[in-house]
């Protein structure tokens, strides 16, 4: 069975000063460059997913300092896959690269636990990847629904149990990199 390992949006938008900062980007931050380190190990391809929004958009607009992959991310030997919906295999070439390299099996992590991850796991149960979700490699935000704030935490944990009740195993980085 051959693996990769699939970085979505780590972005400068989402840290410190950036349009749409996250709880507890630096740590999904560092748990990702884990990852990366173990991806190479065990030599697994690793794609780096960027997206750019439409213009005038809030977040990552193209030919903006927020577009731009975060300097911290470990992307050296990594594939860049550029997209523009939160689905990192709707219109991209991801799901061509995998095939063409026999993976079917896939470790996903990065930003928003509530969006472009949910698409993205739900995407690629769909296209019959088996995934492996690090939980404490995604980020996300507090959300509002009608005058209720949602806290981060609860966003990330309802989806993470949400993803991991039929679409993928939901782990801890030191489970994937058995640390």
């Amino acid at each position: 069975m051959e693996k990769a390992l699939i970085v979505i949006d780590l972005q400068n938008d989402y840290f410190c000063g950036g349009n749409m900062e996250l709880v507890n980007i630096d740590e999904a931050l560092n748990k990702t460059n884990t990852l990366i380190q173990y991806a190479r190990k065990q030599q697994y391809k690793f794609f780096i997913v960027q997206h750019f929004a439409e213009e005038g958009a809030s977040f990552f607009s193209p030919k903006t300092e927020g577009v731009e992959i975060n300097k911290d991310l470990d992307i050296q030997n990594g594939i860049i896959i550029s997209k523009n919906y939160p689905n990192s295999f709707r219109e991209t070439k991801l799901h061509e690269e995998l095939q063409a390299n026999n993976i079917n099996s896939i470790i996903i992590c990065g930003a928003m636990s509530h969006m472009c991850i949910d698409t993205t796991v739900r995407a690629g149960f769909d296209l019959g990847y088996r995934i492996e979700l690090a939980s404490d490699a995604c980020a996300t935000r507090d959300l509002q629904f009608k005058d209720e704030i949602i806290k981060a935490k609860d966003v990330h944990n309802g989806f993470m149990s949400a993803l991991g009740s039929a679409f993928c195993e939901v782990k801890d980085t030191n489970e994937i990199t058995f640390i």
